[in-house]
């Protein structure tokens, strides 16, 4: 038995109260799915600006109701001090995933996702601090290591920010950072990497590259391949990032916390390679997939050229170890897509 194995059977035995920011997205409801499977109290924090209701539907219609009726949402948002307050009272973890994402969004508008992602972070960080919550685990990201040129991605070298979105979440370690030395306040950062898994909207001009091209397979639509293809990230399947979220609530070594670790599986996959597995595990059942090519243009503003973690430190603290790959992920996720992507 892993130590995530482990955790899970200490949790059932013993609940707890988490709150989660974000809950109604795609991160977020995930989170949710598995705490309340783990027969924990989950208090959830929205405001559905990237959110939505549908995924509080699947979520009730996998757990028991009696898991369900464990759920507390707060409407609300994280860009006031008081809402924040509000979901933060009485709760023991807090898994802070309420955030603006997309590199495009920030170039076109850097003030709303500063507003989201800085301001909303330091009335989060002031709130839980204040409840005396036991931990604060926050959504960092891989863009905090900007045009740094090395690989892996280590936790201790980074380079210039690319993006507004980048400078935020670079910001958001620092604040953390003074927290715990002003304050002795616990606090853990997950810099993720490409998580894709069921429930992330294929939908607007920020999608992400799983669903959006998944969506665009499926319906015969062009997938554009910014740039050659050979752009290559570490894919991360969405039970990897709620592992690494539970662990690091509750791990108890001093040494782990008040850190900032990799989220990511170790493995690094081209777009065109992505591309090729997803048209072979859909081309069985949409006929038109089988001689399927992409299109290619260019290379998108603000993308950094290669990215891949090493999840050592993760998995020297933490007890990390990713369950999924990216092959098995896609498994995974690919029934959800056809049947929740592929009907609308």
């Amino acid at each position: 038995m892993n130590t995530y194995e482990e955790l899970r059977e200490h949790l059932r035995a013993e609940r707890c109260t988490w709150l989660v920011t974000g809950v109604a997205g795609f991160i977020g409801s995930n989170l949710l799915e598995t705490l309340l499977k783990l027969d924990q109290s989950v208090v959830g924090l929205d405001n559905f600006a990237t959110g939505y209701r549908r995924n509080f539907d699947q979520v009730e219609g996998i757990v028991t109701a009696e898991q369900w009726e464990r759920f507390c949402f707060v409407e609300g948002d994280i860009r006031k001090l008081d809402d924040c307050r509000t979901a933060c009272a009485g709760v023991d973890y807090v898994l802070h995933q309420a955030a603006l994402g997309s590199v495009p969004r920030s170039l076109e508008d850097p003030i709303t996702t500063n507003a989201s992602n800085i301001d909303g972070f330091l009335n989060m960080l002031v709130a839980a601090r204040d409840a005396n919550v036991k931990r604060f685990v926050y959504a960092a990201s891989s863009s905090t290591y900007g045009d740094h040129p090395g690989l892996p991605k280590v936790e201790d070298r980074i380079g210039n920010p690319l993006s507004p979105y980048a400078v935020t979440k670079q910001v958001n370690e620092q604040y953390a950072d003074v927290f715990a030395r002003a304050y002795g306040f616990r606090t853990i950062g997950l810099r993720y990497f490409n998580i894709f898994g069921p429930r992330q909207d294929p939908n607007g001009a920020y999608a992400a590259v799983v669903p959006k091209w998944t969506a665009a397979m499926m319906a015969g639509e062009p997938v554009w391949i910014n740039g050659d293809g050979e752009t290559s990230r570490d894919f991360c399947y969405v039970a990897n990032a709620v592992q690494a979220n539970l662990l690091a609530a509750t791990a108890t070594s001093e040494e782990a916390t008040n850190q900032v670790y990799n989220v990511a599986v170790g493995d690094r996959t081209t777009l065109n390679e992505l591309f090729e597995a997803i048209r072979v595990l859909l081309a069985p059942r949409f006929k038109h997939l089988v001689d399927f090519k992409p299109s290619y243009r260019d290379f998108r503003a603000g993308d950094v050229r290669h990215s891949l973690a090493d999840v050592t430190k993760a998995r020297t603290l933490l007890g990390y170890e990713p369950s999924h790959r990216i092959g098995e992920g896609l498994r995974e996720a690919m029934d959800w897509y056809v049947a929740d992507v592929g009907g609308k």
